[in-house]
């Protein structure tokens, strides 16, 4: 069993379980789940579809409990919590969906004052915190209309400009970018970081998009089957993917090979994808083998991609020369970057 030790702040999933119960019998949701959020941090779940994802993130504000293990939030174990001490809870939670749940039958400022008046704040003073919020989320000028009247992009900010209204310390992604175009995700996935920046607010993001990961979090955790199967800082996940899944999800936003016909044209021997970080991806690497080792180099493909502060870069290369000329190639290359590897079909 793996324990998960953090600090009283924060998330933290200590040996979670979770089993629901049907005809056919009982069905395993979550097993053994551990894992920590750092307070402040923004934290990504990534996984298929039936993975656990929107189980485990139900748990911390307590729609859902587990059958066995605990969920503490800042200290407190929520599967413990019932009635006014669980609402109570709740509320230092914000909560954004995938099909956005905004009432249609009322104005965007009352769908993001509705959290506050269904606390007792009166009317006034909800109204006035809601057009804060929207007008941190830029919809100021749509306090007054309705949900049909907005893009999908807009309803989402009212989604999270709803999730704000309480001041939560943690606020929870649901496949909040899933309904949403590339470039209304992106804007979102800004909004989303701004909020962590201004507000030091805790993002809990379940997703199955590798771009969103890559451009949100901080960390992240690969759900398959209801078990974590690897977690860690995006950077290293990037770079050193292990379990199968987690290298499928990495190939969507860092291909990993080549077409089978092109391998088959040029030959497998001395195919290398290299792996690039940071100022390694400006070294003349190329030009180097060609001028002073003596071999030639057909290069089939190169990329970049931005991982939040940091920049990975691939190449994928065919060197022959002499035997000794391609090994000390090789012997070249792996002092240089973060690694070398043989593309087979």
């Amino acid at each position: 069993m793996v324990r998960v030790t953090a600090s009283p702040d924060g998330i933290v999933f200590d040996n979670v379980s979770k089993e629901f119960g049907g005809k056919a019998g009982p069905t395993s949701a979550l097993r053994g789940v551990s894992l920590a959020v750092r307070p402040g941090s923004i934290y990504g779940v990534i996984g298929y579809s039936g993975a656990g994802k929107s189980t485990l993130i139900r748990m911390v504000n307590g729609l859902e409990q587990p059958t066995s293990g605990h969920v503490l939030v800042d200290g407190v174990d929520m599967g413990a919590l019932r009635g006014r001490d669980l609402r109570t809870a709740q509320r230092r939670t914000g909560m954004i969906f995938q099909q956005f749940n905004l009432l249609e039958t009322v104005g965007v400022r009352e769908n993001v004052a509705m959290p506050l008046r269904l606390d007792g704040v009166g009317k006034a003073e909800a109204h006035a915190r809601a057009d804060e919020v929207l007008d941190f989320v830029g919809l100021t000028e749509k306090a007054n209309s309705h949900a049909s009247e907005l893009s999908g992009g807009q309803k989402q900010r009212v989604g999270i400009a709803r999730a704000l209204a309480r001041n939560p310390k943690i606020l929870l992604s649901d496949e909040a970018t899933s309904a949403l175009d590339p470039s209304t995700t992106a804007q979102i996935i800004e909004l989303l970081r701004s909020i962590n920046a201004e507000y030091g607010t805790t993002i809990l993001v379940v997703t199955h998009e590798m771009d969103v990961i890559k451009d949100l979090a901080d960390e992240v955790a690969v759900m398959a089957d209801g078990e974590v199967v690897e977690q860690g800082t995006v950077l290293d996940t990037f770079l050193h993917p292990t379990a199968a899944i987690t290298r499928d999800f990495v190939t969507t936003v860092v291909p990993q090979g080549l077409p089978e016909r092109v391998i088959s044209h040029v030959g497998g021997d001395g195919l290398w994808r290299l792996l690039l970080l940071d100022e390694q991806v400006t070294q003349p690497l190329v030009s180097h083998l060609i001028t002073d080792l003596g071999v030639t180099v057909n290069m089939l493909h190169a990329d970049m991609t931005d991982i939040r502060s940091h920049t990975i870069g691939q190449m994928i290369v065919k060197v022959d020369g002499a035997p000794d000329r391609v090994a000390a190639a090789r012997s070249y290359l792996a002092e240089r970057v973060v690694s070398i590897e043989e593309v087979v079909r």
